[in-house]
């Protein structure tokens, strides 16, 4: 009876392997303070990674699809940029399922703790009796009646001791999945780690071409840029530079608008006026395919009050990973692109229509004032300690909630 009660006992996965069972993992993510923060972040993760691969096979199919060396140049980085925010995606995705199993295995550690302490006083002394040779039992007083009452109350209690200890042999069998699964994550991390390095040294690459390309094409982009890095040790506050370079951009496109010189005529007397040119109407509409410019968590709103100042916030804020990729929200111009005080490298970029996309935050930069982006063009990268991407969308000047217009 006494064999049996231990042979129950040491049938539940053995005790004292638990601790071995589900030790701590090799890499534990900490960017997650709760479980509830952690699964948020995943299933944000997962749809940020959905978004990146179809953004990125639609460039693909245009760069397949574009007749202009230079338009094909652009889609192909583009499309690249956005398999790097992929991979950025799957790897959060793989370090938020690895910190959500190892908050479960911790309750399941506490769990395990607080019922292993009474069966193994349990074990030991049902060993001891077991240990207990029957021939000494016959020549101590009162040792037989002892020997019946126990095998009576152990014929009660091998019950008891199945009925409990089937619990927790389902608890070591999650302990066992928890475990698989918690290698698996750590490997899918790895995997997605590997994968945005070298997406990330072919975006540089190509990157780095696309950008004398355009130094070829824009003979005159070194002067442009002095010019703006001027203005913008002249202008007191970011709001004043964009609405310096936002009028520059006016007077780009109204000069451009006019109508080239006429040649002469062989016989000028019998040439009559033309009518003065009506002015083309223009687009309100919101750039195409406006998208963030970085995926992150978005810790500020459109229209909150800043922390610090109390200010309203003309845009959003948003934590992404550890240089992380930064991309242009939409087509157009870059209208600057520099440091400028207390925002780090910034890159404002002036679409159709009048409206400007500023983005704060960069540690790197990979365009030049002057150069031509497509929505998803690489800008550069975040920063690698706090990084925070602020995003402004404006029109005419007017701030706009960026997140009414983003895919």
């Amino acid at each position: 009876m006494i064999r049996r009660a231990l042979a129950i006992l040491v049938l539940t996965g053995g005790l004292v392997a638990v601790p071995a069972l589900i030790g701590p993992l090799t890499a534990q993510d900490t960017r997650f303070s709760t479980s509830a923060e952690a699964s948020k972040a995943l299933d944000i993760a997962r749809q940020q990674q959905r978004n990146a691969r179809a953004r990125s096979e639609r460039l693909e199919q245009r760069a397949a699809g574009a007749l202009q060396a230079a338009d094909k140049a652009s889609a192909q980085a583009a499309a690249l940029a956005a398999r790097v925010q992929q991979a950025e995606a799957a790897a959060t995705a793989a370090e938020a399922q690895l910190a959500l199993v190892t908050a479960q295995r911790r309750t399941l550690d506490r769990k395990l703790a607080a019922r292993r302490e009474p069966l193994v006083r349990l074990t030991g002394a049902l060993q001891n009796m077991a240990r207990r040779p029957m021939t000494l039992t016959m020549f101590q007083p009162g040792s037989l009646q002892d020997l019946v009452y126990t095998r009576a109350v152990l014929g009660s209690t091998v019950p008891l001791v199945r009925a409990r200890t089937a619990s927790l042999r389902g608890d070591l069998e999650r302990a066992r999945t928890l475990q698989g699964e918690a290698r698996t994550a750590y490997a899918d991390g790895r995997e997605a780690e590997a994968t945005l390095k070298g997406r990330r040294r072919d975006l540089a690459t190509l990157a780095e071409k696309e950008r004398l390309v355009a130094r070829r094409v824009s003979g005159d982009a070194s002067r442009e840029n002095r010019r703006a890095q001027a203005l913008a040790e002249q202008t007191r506050d970011l709001d004043a530079l964009v609405g310096q370079l936002e009028q520059a951009g006016t007077l780009r496109t109204r000069l451009a608008a006019l109508p080239g010189p006429i040649p002469r005529p062989a016989n000028p007397g019998a040439v009559t006026a033309p009518p003065p040119p009506s002015p083309s109407p223009t687009s309100t509409q919101p750039p195409a395919d406006y998208q963030l410019p970085v995926a992150g968590r978005l810790v500020g709103g459109f229209g909150e009050a800043a922390s610090g100042s109390g200010a309203r916030r003309p845009g959003i804020a948003l934590i992404p990973r550890s240089g992380a990729q930064v991309v242009a929200p939409a087509a157009g111009r870059v209208a600057f692109a520099g440091p400028y005080r207390g925002y780090g490298r910034i890159a404002i970029v002036e679409h159709a229509g009048g409206w400007t996309s500023l983005v704060t935050g960069l540690a790197s930069l990979d365009v030049a004032v002057g150069q031509r982006v497509a929505a998803g063009s690489p800008l550069g990268l975040a920063a690698r300690s706090d990084p925070e991407i602020t995003l402004e969308l404006r029109r005419d000047g007017a701030p706009i909630n960026p997140l009414d217009h983003a895919d």
